[in-house]
């Protein structure tokens, strides 16, 4: 692991600068809606600084403390999916011309090289999995037009929310190395201690000139670590893909239906969902179109429809394609569960079903 500097919260504004004169846009948390967004930012008093969320199942509240810090929350409902698949894009555009014929071109997203500040080691878990699907095998070229040049800033999380229970994916609440980071924060209350964990991260981290974090400052950026493991009460159970083989017919997924809406929350805020639909959207004056993609979710009913048959035609079945998917049938294309252990879709789901309590319920054969 690269040695460790320190950057005072009265000097936050250097990264930026330092950013920004590197030739990247820079996105950053901010407090807007009453939740923490990703935006461009160009100046760290942007930052949600004395912000920390309350979380629990259908719960999500924002509130401002006197704590010094402008990471002590756990995550908001975007991670990094808005910004390389995008929610609504268009693929390509066809035009008539004076003489009737159709003339087709490809439409690609502007070129901007990015970097994110804010990233949870949760979210570059999830970035592999996204990397892997859209990269791999058909690569799909406007993720990879944005993936391109993107600088990912991550900060270990210190303060999870109570539907947090990504220690035990394995997947945070500090960043592996070598997990994808360029630069990584460790927030204490008088600052940041940096370190870099690629080529492009260390050459920028050399032009801060930042004195070595001292090893009293490493030694409670371990505790908060540790501590932000040990609060977590959440988890999935062991071996939860073959704890949930054989379990397609339990009643369990009736009962949960009955609770469920359906409305697609918990894949939108997932980090890992990708499911998507595409659409043509034609002009008024009949002259050109636009091929749309955009996000769908496996709980829409249009989302299983194949030759005139709704493949999926109850909230069961969606529910259950949706859990089973991402706890027992992932492994076969990833090599891991397609769950980070977020918990956003614990928070943001309106009747407060948690992911967790209902694979343990299933893999132990329990009904509601």
């Amino acid at each position: 692991m690269s040695s460790a500097v320190f950057l005072p919260h009265a000097d936050s504004q250097r990264l930026f600068d330092l950013l920004h004169g590197a030739g990247y846009q820079t996105l950053a948390p901010q407090a807007r809606n009453g939740a923490i967004q990703f935006a461009p930012l160009a100046s760290a008093q942007g930052l949600p600084w004395g912000q920390h969320d309350e979380q629990r199942p259908g719960h999500y509240r924002l509130e401002q403390d006197h704590s010094p810090r402008a990471f002590a929350w756990a995550n908001g409902p975007q991670a990094l999916k808005p910004l390389l698949f995008a929610p609504q894009e268009t693929l390509w555009q066809v035009e008539r011309d004076a003489g009737g014929q159709m003339r087709f071109a490809a439409v690609a997203p502007p070129q901007q090289a990015r970097a994110v500040i804010g990233v949870r080691p949760c979210d570059l878990a999830a970035l592999k999995i996204h990397d892997a699907h859209f990269l791999g095998g058909a690569r799909d070229g406007h993720y990879a037009a944005r993936r391109q040049g993107l600088l990912l800033v991550a900060v270990n999380c210190s303060h999870p929310a109570e539907t947090c229970f990504c220690a035990a994916t394995g997947d945070g609440p500090a960043a592996a190395e070598h997990s994808g980071y360029d630069l990584l924060l460790d927030e204490l209350d008088e600052g940041f201690i940096l370190r870099a964990g690629s080529e492009t991260g260390r050459a920028l981290l050399g032009q801060l000139g930042l004195p070595a974090a001292s090893a009293a400052q490493a030694q409670q950026a371990e505790r908060q670590q540790q501590d932000a493991r040990d609060i977590q009460q959440r988890g999935l159970p062991k071996d939860v893909s073959q704890g949930l083989q054989g379990q397609m017919d339990h009643p369990r997924w009736q009962q949960v239906a009955e609770r469920c809406l359906a409305c697609g929350n918990c894949t939108s805020v997932c980090p890992t969902c990708f499911c998507h639909s595409e659409r043509e959207q034609p002009a008024l004056d009949g002259v050109s179109s636009e091929h749309l993609r955009e996000w769908d979710s496996c709980f829409t009913s249009g989302h299983s429809y194949l030759h005139g048959h709704l493949v999926r035609e109850s909230g069961a079945q969606r529910y259950r394609q949706w859990l089973m998917h991402k706890l027992a049938w992932w492994p076969e294309q990833f090599g891991r569960i397609g769950c980070v252990g977020c918990g956003r879709c614990i928070s943001w789901c309106p009747v407060g079903i948690d992911i967790t309590a209902e694979a343990a319920a299933l893999c132990q054969g329990e009904q509601a």
